[in-house]
C-alpha cells in the first residue's frame, strides 16, 4: 500500500501566514492622519479590447481620504473636459466610454496621483494599447514541387498582432496536420520537413493564426506540395509536371548527413530576461531523419527547470537566472554523420527590487531612513521624488539628506509628513515604489482582536499575533500565565510582535498576554492557545485484489482530537469518485459493489479537520480469468510434428501461469477435446508431437490464479498421413478358463494409436519351448479363446498390431498357463498332537504336484466338535474351516473346547476348486478349568447370617471337584476387610454363612474347580440387617397418644400463663414469677423489653427504676444470670424439641437443680420462654 501523509497544504498555509507576519509593511490605523497609499492599480502594460469600455484602476487610502488626478503622456489629463471619461466617486478609477469613438484615441501612458494634506502618492506608468488582429494580406501561393527525400519549409508569416497570435497548421477538414520528428512546426510558426516523403503530397497545407485577446482566427491561403520521385519518371512526364510550379531541390534525393535548417550556420546568439522562459530551437534536415540532442558547453542543464519539446528540437528553461547564460550546443545525428550548432545565450535583467522602500512612522525628534536598492542588467538608474516632484526640485528640508541613494531623516518635526517615490529604470523596464513618512505621536494600541483563540496541532508551529501601532514604535513583551517570555529556543518573538512557538506541545496551551509599550503608555491584549491532538488514520485502506463483479471494501478509521470533527473525502486517481450508486460511503469505509475493470485505480482517503488532515492511499486491482488466446497459426509442418503459435489474450491483471493446448481428432472422436500439453505463461509457441492418421484441430486455454480462460477458436485442421502402427496392444494376459482351453486378452489400440486404416491384431501362441507357433488375425476384439489345450500347460503368447500399411513392432512374449482341473488326491498321514484343552496341532503330507492339475493354492482344514466327554450334547457342532497356504503342512487349531471329542479332514484346492477330502481323523481334548457358576444369589438376610445359592457352570470342561467361596466386608469408602475362604463339595449349590456383623456390606466371590484348577468367579454383594433393639429405640415418639395429650396440655398451660401475665401487668401488680423471685431474694432479674414482646421486670411505683431490657440471643436460648428461677423451672423438661412433623418431643421432669453446668442452655433445646415469645 502506498502510504501518503500529506500536510503540504497545512504547512504551506502556515508558511504564508508567517511570511505575512514578517513582510507586511507597517499599517497605520485609518483613524490616524496619514499620507496616501496606492492600494490598487491597473497593470503597467494594459492591452484593451476595442469592443469594450476602457477601465483604468487607481485606488488609494489615507487620512484624510485622498483626491485623485491623472497625467497622460506626461501632461495633466483633464478628466472633466472629456465627456467620454468619468472618474468613480471617492476613487481614482477612470471609465472611458469608447462607443462611437476609436480606441486608438485613448492609447498612451497614464499615471494616477493620489493627494491629501500629508503628501502625494503616484501609480506606475500604465501603458494603454489596443489589441489588434489584422487580416492576412491577399496572396496567391504557387504550388511547390519538391523531390522526394529533400527538405522543405512552408512559411506562415502571419500579420503582426497585439498580442502576437498563436500559430497552428490544419487541413481543409480543420484537422491538425500530424507532426513528428520529421515534420514539425518551428517557434515562428513555419512548418519544417527534414525530408519529404510521397505521403506529404497534398494541396491543403493551411496556416492558422489565433489572436487570443479578440478570440479571432485568421487563415492563410492553402499551400499545395507536389512530391516527385524523379527516378521513376521519364523526361516528358517530368517536364509536364514541373510546368508552372516552384521546384525545390536540384540535387539527388539520396541519403545524406544532417545540416541545420534553423538556425543556419554553426553559431547564433539570443538574449533572454531574468525570470522569463528561454526557448532554444534547432531544426535539421537529413535522410534518414536526424535525432536532436542538447548539452550546455560549460556546466549542466539546470536541474528541475529544463524540458524538451517538439520532438527534442526545442529546449525550454523556465525562471531564467544569470547562471543560465552561456553556450548551448544542439547535435543533429543520423547514421551518415552528425552536425552541431552552438547558441550563445545572454541573460539581461529588467530592474528588480533588492530592498524596496518601506513606510516610515516617526515620532517628533526621531531619526529614520528610506532605502531603495535595486538590481538589473544593465545597472538601473535610481532617482528619488517627494510627493511626485524630483527631490532635487523640491523644497529644502534641513532634516533630510541623501547618502549613497539612502534618504536619512533626523530630528523630524510634526507636519513634515510626505510621500517619497523611488524610480529605478534601464532599457528593459522600470520600477516605482511609494513610501510615506508620517510624523506623529501616538500611544500604543494593539490591533489584534482581544481574547482571540488560536488552535494548532501538536508538534506544529504556533504563531500568536500581536499587531500593534504607536509612535514611537511600541516594544512588544509577551507573558504566559503572568510569567515573562524571553526570546529563546522554545519561543521566537518576531519584529512585528508575533510570538512563534516552533514545536507546540500540550503544555503550551493556555492564556498569553502581549504588552505594547512606548514612552506614551502601555496596552496589553490577551489571546489563548489550544494545542490539539493530530488527526491520524489508524486503519488504512489496504491493497485490494478482487474479482470482477465482486465487492471491494476500503477502510479508513481515524483518531483525532475530540474537539475536532474530521470530514472524509475519497478520491479516485486524485479526482472525484464516479457518480455511481455502486460506490457506497460509510462512516469509516468505502464499498464498491459489482466491481468492473473501470474501477481500477488508486483510492485515497482524506480525513480533514479545520486544522490538519491525514491521507492514505491504496490501489484496487480487478482480476479476472484471462481472455482466450487468438491468432492460432501452424508452422514448421512435418510428418510427425507441427509448431503451434498464438497471441495471448488480456491477462486481466493476473499474470498467465501456463497455456494448456488441447486437440480434437475429428476422424476418430469428433467433438471430443483432449489435453495434449502445457507450456509456461511466458511462451507463445510450442512444438507438438503428432501421431499418424489423425485429423488434428488445436485450441489453447490460458490459466492464471483466477482460473482458465475460455478456449481459443480452433486452429485450422492439420491431417497426418497413415503409417504402420508404432505400438502393440498392452495388458496382454493368458487366462485358463477350462481344463482344455485358455483365453488371451489385451487392451485395444485407440484410433490415435492405430496410425492407419484396417487395424487388426495378430494373435500367436505355442507351448513353452515348442517350435511351432499358431497364429490368427482378428479385428475389433480384445480377446480370443484357444481350445483343445492340455490341462495346465505353460504357453507363450504374442499380440501384434497390423494395419493396411504394415505390422507394428515385434511384440513381447507373454507367458501363461492353460486351464486347470480339480486336484485328484487328498492329503495323507494326518497326525494330531494335543497341546492343551483348547489347542491342537495337525500335520500331514503334501499332495504330489502332479496330482494338483493346476497351481496349488493351499489346503482347507475342516474340524468340528462331536460331543462333550462329560455330558451328552444334543448334536454335533457345525464344522469350522481353516485355509492354509500350499507350502504349509503343520498348523494349529485354536478355540477348542476342553474335555471334548473332535473330528477333522483336509483337502487340497487350486484355481479350479477343491480336491477330494481325506478320511476323518478323530481326537479328544483334555480337561480344562470350568466356566463361572451360572448364577449366585443371596437370600434370608439376618443380623449376622445369610444364605448363598448358586447353579453349576454351563461349561464344566471336565469333572467338577468342588467350589471355592471367598468373601469380605467393605464400607462406603471401599475399604476392604480380610478375605475368608470356604471350600465346598461339587454337589453343593447353597451355603449358610453365620457370625456375620449386622448392618455390614459383604462381597462374595464363587469359583468352580476341576483338576486343572479354578475357573472364573461370579460375584455378588449383600448387606446384613440392623439390630432390632436399635430399631425399637428409634420408634417415632410423635406418634404415641400420650405424647400428643401431653403437648396439648402444655399448650393450654402456656396460653393461661400469657393471659394472667397481661392482666397482672395492666393492673400494676406483680407476676407470680416476680413473687417467686422475691422469695428467692434474687438480686437481679434479666428484664425483657416491651417493644419486642419479651418479658420485662415490673417495678413498684415507689422504686421508679427504669426497666432493663434485653433481647433473646440469636440462637434462640435464654441465658441465666445469678438466678436460674424462670418459667423453665415450671416446665417438665428442657430437652424438648420439635420433630419433623412439628410435634414437640422430649423428656419432662421436675424443677431443675441449680447446676452451673446446666445453666448454659443448648441452642438445640429451646425453652418454653422462647416458645412463648413466638406466640407473642
Amino acid at each position: 500500500m502506498d502510504r501518503k501523509r500529506s500536510c503540504t497544504l497545512c504547512e504551506g498555509a502556515v508558511m504564508l501566514l508567517l511570511l505575512g507576519h514578517m513582510t507586511t509593511g507597517l499599517e497605520v490605523p485609518l483613524d490616524l492622519p496619514q499620507p496616501p497609499t496606492i492600494t490598487h492599480q491597473s497593470p503597467k502594460d494594459y492591452i484593451i479590447d476595442p469592443r469594450e469600455n476602457i477601465i483604468i484602476h487607481c485606488e488609494a487610502k489615507g487620512k484624510p481620504h485622498p483626491s485623485f488626478s491623472w497625467t497622460r503622456n506626461g501632461t495633466h489629463f483633464d478628466v472633466e473636459k472629456d465627456s467620454k471619461v468619468i472618474m468613480k466617486p471617492n476613487s481614482g478609477t477612470l471609465v472611458i466610454d469608447i462607443s462611437g469613438e476609436k480606441a486608438e484615441a485613448y492609447e498612451g501612458v497614464y499615471q494616477c496621483i493620489a493627494r491629501n494634506e500629508h503628501g502625494s502618492a503616484l501609480s506606475s506608468n500604465i501603458v494603454i494599447r489596443q489589441s489588434r488582429s489584422p487580416l492576412w494580406s491577399k496572396e496567391k501561393n504557387e504550388p511547390i514541387t519538391v523531390q522526394r527525400g529533400m527538405s522543405l519549409v512552408l512559411q506562415c508569416r502571419p500579420p503582426a498582432g497585439l498580442p502576437p497570435p498563436i500559430i497552428f497548421w490544419m487541413d481543409n477538414n480543420f484537422q491538425r496536420l500530424p507532426q513528428n520528428s520529421r515534420v514539425s512546426q518551428a517557434l515562428n510558426g513555419d512548418l519544417y520537413f527534414s525530408n519529404v516523403l510521397m505521403e506529404d503530397n497534398r494541396s491543403d497545407y493551411i496556416c492558422y493564426a489565433r489572436f487570443p485577446h479578440t478570440q479571432t482566427i485568421q487563415q492563410k491561403q492553402p499551400i499545395t506540395v507536389n512530391v516527385l520521385d524523379i527516378e521513376a519518371m521519364n523526361d516528358t512526364v517530368l517536364a509536364a509536371f514541373l510546368n508552372g510550379s516552384d521546384f525545390w531541390g536540384d540535387s539527388p534525393s539520396g541519403e545524406r548527413a544532417p545540416t541545420f535548417m534553423h538556425p543556419t550556420g554553426t553559431h547564433s546568439t539570443t538574449m533572454v530576461l531574468k525570470g522569463d522562459t528561454l526557448e532554444l530551437e534547432c531544426i535539421a534536415d537529413g535522410l534518414p531523419t536526424p535525432d536532436i540532442s542538447w548539452t550546455k558547453v560549460v556546466g549542466e542543464l539546470p536541474s528541475g527547470r529544463f524540458s524538451f519539446h517538439n520532438f527534442q528540437k526545442t529546449l525550454k528553461i523556465t525562471e531564467v537566472t544569470e547562471e543560465d547564460g552561456g553556450d548551448y550546443r544542439c547535435l543533429a545525428k543520423n547514421r551518415l554523420g552528425n552536425n552541431h550548432h552552438t547558441i550563445t545565450v545572454a541573460v539581461r535583467a529588467a530592474p528588480f527590487w533588492i530592498s524596496a522602500p518601506q513606510n516610515l512612522i516617526l515620532a517628533p525628534k526621531e531619526t529614520g531612513m528610506l532605502t531603495c536598492r535595486v538590481g538589473g542588467n544593465p545597472t538601473p538608474k535610481v532617482t528619488w521624488s517627494v510627493n511626485g516632484i524630483p527631490i532635487e526640485n523640491s523644497h529644502k528640508d534641513p532634516s533630510r539628506k541623501i547618502e549613497d541613494g539612502v534618504i536619512i531623516l533626523s530630528d523630524v518635526q510634526t507636519g513634515s509628513s510626505a510621500v517619497y517615490q523611488c524610480n529605478a529604470s534601464n532599457e528593459y523596464g522600470y520600477l516605482l515604489a511609494n513610501a510615506f513618512v508620517s510624523v506623529l505621536a501616538e500611544p500604543p494600541r494593539v490591533l489584534t482582536p482581544p481574547n482571540h483563540v488560536y488552535s494548532v496541532i501538536t508538534n506544529r508551529r504556533a504563531l500568536l499575533d500581536c499587531a500593534s501601532f504607536g509612535s514611537p514604535l511600541p516594544k512588544i513583551t509577551w507573558f504566559k500565565d503572568s510569567q515573562s517570555i524571553l526570546d529563546g529556543d522554545s519561543y521566537i518573538i518576531h519584529k512585528n510582535g508575533t510570538l512563534e512557538i516552533s514545536v507546540a506541545q500540550s503544555l503550551n496551551s493556555g492564556k498569553y498576554t502581549c504588552m505594547a509599550s512606548n514612552n506614551l503608555g502601555n496596552k496589553e491584549n490577551h489571546v489563548y492557545l489550544e494545542v490539539k491532538e493530530p488527526t491520524r488514520i489508524l486503519t488504512q485502506p489496504g491493497y485490494n485484489v478482487v474479482h470482477r463483479n465482486s465487492m471491494a471494501v476500503f477502510e479508513c478509521k481515524v483518531k483525532h482530537d475530540p474537539t475536532l470533527f474530521p470530514s472524509m473525502i475519497w478520491l479516485k486517481d486524485n479526482g472525484e469518485l464516479p457518480d455511481d450508486p455502486r460506490f457506497e460511503l460509510g462512516p469509516d469505509s468505502l464499498t464498491i459493489r459489482d466491481v468492473t475493470e473501470d474501477d481500477e485505480g488508486t483510492y485515497t482517503c482524506i480525513r480533514n479537520t479545520t486544522l490538519d488532515h491525514d491521507s492514505a492511499s491504496a490501489t484496487l486491482r480487478v482480476v479476472e480469468k484471462p481472455d482466450p488466446p487468438t491468432d492460432l497459426e501452424l508452422t514448421d509442418q512435418r510428418e510427425r510434428s507441427v509448431r503451434l503459435t498464438w497471441t495471448p489474450g488480456d491477462e486481466n491483471n493476473s499474470p498467465i501461469n501456463l497455456f494448456l493446448i488441447q486437440y480434437e481428432d475429428s476422424l476418430h472422436e469428433p467433438g471430443v477435446w483432449h489435453n495434449m500439453t502445457s507450456v509456461s505463461g511466458t511462451s507463445t509457441t510450442s512444438q507438438l508431437d503428432l501421431s499418424p492418421y489423425v485429423y488434428y484441430s488445436f485450441r489453447v486455454l490460458a490459466l492464471n490464479d483466477v482460473g482458465p480462460s475460455e478456449p481459443s477458436a480452433p486452429s485450422r485442421q492439420y491431417r497426418t498421413n497413415p503409417a504402420q502402427p508404432d505400438m502393440n496392444p498392452s495388458d496382454v494376459e493368458v487366462i485358463g478358463t477350462s481344463p482344455d482351453s485358455m483365453t488371451i486378452t489385451w487392451r485395444e489400440l485407440t484410433g490415435l494409436e492405430a496410425n492407419g486404416p484396417g487395424l487388426q491384431y495378430k494373435v500367436s501362441w505355442r507351448m513353452k519351448d515348442a517350435d511351432r507357433w499358431t497364429s490368427l488375425t482378428l479385428a475389433n476384439v480384445s480377446q480370443y479363446m484357444v481350445t483343445g489345450t492340455p490341462t495346465f500347460e505353460l504357453y507363450e503368447v504374442t499380440v501384434q498390431a497390423v494395419n493396411d500399411y504394415g505390422p507394428g513392432p515385434r511384440p513381447e512374449v507373454v507367458l501363461g498357463y492353460s486351464g486347470e482341473d480339480l486336484p485328484t488326491v487328498a492329503p495323507e498321514n494326518i497326525k494330531v498332537s494335543i497341546q492343551n484343552g483348547t489347542v491342537a496341532e495337525v500335520r500331514w503330507e503334501a499332495v504330489p504336484l502332479s496330482t494338483v492339475q493346476g497351481r496349488l493354492k493351499g489346503y482347507k482344514v475342516s474340524y468340528w466338535k462331536m460331543r462333550s466327554l462329560h455330558k451328552q450334547d444334543s448334536e454335533p457342532e457345525k464344522p469350522q474351516v481353516l485355509i492354509f497356504s500350499g507350502n504349509e503342512t503343520e498348523v494349529r487349531l485354536p478355540g477348542l473346547h476342553p474335555y471334548s471329542q473332535y473330528a477333522l479332514n483336509i483337502r487340497a484346492f487350486n484355481g479350479k476348486g477343491d480336491g477330494p477330502t481325506s478320511s476323518d481323523r478323530q481326537f479328544e481334548t483334555p480337561e480344562g478349568v470350568p466356566g463361572p457358576p451360572t448364577h449366585l444369589k443371596v437370600r434370608n438376610l439376618n443380623l449376622d447370617s445369610l444364605i448363598l445359592e448358586w447353579a453349576p457352570p454351563l461349561e464344566d470342561n471336565g469333572h467338577l471337584t468342588g467350589y471355592l467361596l471367598k468373601y469380605q466386608s467393605f464400607n462406603t469408602t471401599d475399604e476392604l476387610g480380610p478375605i475368608k475362604e470356604v471350600t465346598l463339595p461339587a454337589n453343593e449349590t447353597s451355603i449358610t454363612l453365620d457370625n456375620l456383623k449386622y448392618s455390614t456390606r459383604y462381597k462374595f466371590y464363587l469359583n468352580a474347580m476341576t483338576v486343572k484348577g479354578s475357573g472364573p468367579a461370579v460375584t455378588e454383594e449383600a448387606v446384613t440387617i440392623m439390630d432390632e433393639a436399635m430399631t425399637n429405640k428409634q420408634v417415632d415418639i410423635a406418634t404415641q397418644g400420650w405424647f400428643i395429650g401431653l403437648m396439648c396440655a402444655i399448650a393450654l398451660l402456656i396460653l393461661v400463663l400469657l393471659i394472667v401475665c397481661f392482666i397482672k401487668r395492666n393492673k400494676g401488680g406483680k407476676y407470680p414469677v416476680k413473687e417467686k423471685e422475691d422469695a428467692h431474694q434474687d438480686p437481679e432479674i434479666q428484664p425483657m423489653k416491651e417493644d419486642d414482646g419479651t418479658f420485662g421486670e415490673y417495678s413498684d411505683t415507689e422504686d421508679h427504676k427504669p426497666l432493663k431490657g434485653s433481647r433473646t440471643p440469636s440462637n434462640g436460648t435464654v441465658k441465666k444470670d445469678d438466678s436460674d428461677d424462670s418459667l423453665v423451672d415450671y416446665g417438665e423438661g428442657g430437652d424438648g424439641q420439635f420433630n419433623e412433623d412439628g410435634s414437640f418431643i422430649g423428656q419432662y421432669s421436675g424443677k431443675k437443680e441449680k447446676d452451673t453446668a446446666e445453666g448454659n442452655e443448648s441452642s438445640e433445646a429451646p425453652s418454653p420462654v422462647n416458645a412463648m415469645n413466638s406466640f407473642v
